[in-house]
């Protein structure tokens, strides 16, 4: 017969906690950013590239396998916001930059030491500008997407020694909202369902970028136009016409007084992000 408690303390009190399945809580962290490279050619602008942040796994499961970084949540001291930081701080040794939540994994089979589920979190920073240095372990990949079609998308992280791909299907899952889920179609090169976790989380930047000021967690204090307008079309992946450009941008930015010499190119000015 079930039992009737008089009052919530007295049912608190009674609690059996190992009446259900535990569980595991972790987050994992993408951290994106957009940063020019080395260029020999002083009359051609230096090109820039999207690239991602990955942990070199020493221990099991996945040892020696690149992955986001990641990690547990302490269930007695910590929120899903406060394990984020210290994993960054932890695995990367940078701290203080731009976080916001974005997705929650749950599947059955994503770890195989236990049931876990993970949020993930997205972290934007101009990595050519971070004062800290990251750890030994943790190394930059620049990001190359190639749309085999309408339904497939490949991906290839290289961070000059090592080059990681995999390939994911997008499902349509609701015709009315235009809204996609991600399976893993091909990877052997990175850790858990984290080509997933990229994939979506580099759609919900590109979606991002068109109707919020995110991109100026990405962007020097000072910049010209013509920078900014590089870092959206290397997010958004296509070439934007002048005019459209700048209209986008036009309530967002102040011009100031600074100007940008040398490189082979005439002075221009500088602008800023105006909300900073």
């Amino acid at each position: 017969m079930k039992k009737e408690y008089q009052s919530e303390a007295e049912f608190l009190a009674n609690y059996n906690v190992n009446k259900y399945k535990q569980l595991s809580l972790s987050a994992d962290i993408l951290l994106f950013s957009v940063s020019e490279e080395d260029n020999s050619n002083y009359r051609k602008n230096s090109e820039k590239k999207m690239s991602i942040l990955l942990i070199k796994r020493h221990n099991y499961p996945y040892k020696d396998m690149w992955c986001l970084p990641g990690g547990f949540l302490n269930p007695e001291t910590e929120t899903l916001d406060d394990c984020t930081k210290r994993i960054l701080k932890t695995e990367t040794n940078l701290s203080n930059i731009y976080l916001e939540q974005l997705y929650t994994y749950d599947a059955l089979d994503r770890d195989p030491r236990c049931r876990v589920i993970s949020t993930s979190y997205m972290a934007l920073v101009d990595k050519n500008r971070l004062d800290d240095k990251v750890n030994e372990n943790a190394s930059w990949f620049d990001i190359t997407l190639y749309n085999d079609d309408g339904n497939f998308i490949t991906v290839v992280l290289d961070n000059g020694k090592d080059t990681i791909k995999f390939s994911i299907k997008k499902v349509l899952r609701e015709l009315t909202t235009d809204r996609y889920t991600f399976k893993i179609k091909d990877n052997k090169d990175l850790a858990f369902d984290h080509p997933l976790v990229i994939v979506a989380g580099m759609e919900r930047l590109r979606n991002k970028v068109g109707y919020t000021d995110i991109v100026f967690n990405m962007m020097p204090e000072y910049f010209t136009l013509g920078e900014l307008q590089q870092v959206y079309e290397v997010i958004l992946g296509k070439k934007l016409l002048d005019p459209a450009f700048r209209r986008i941008i036009a309530d967002k930015v102040e011009k100031t007084e600074k100007m940008k010499t040398g490189g082979g190119h005439r002075p221009s000015y500088m602008f800023r992000y105006k909300n900073k």
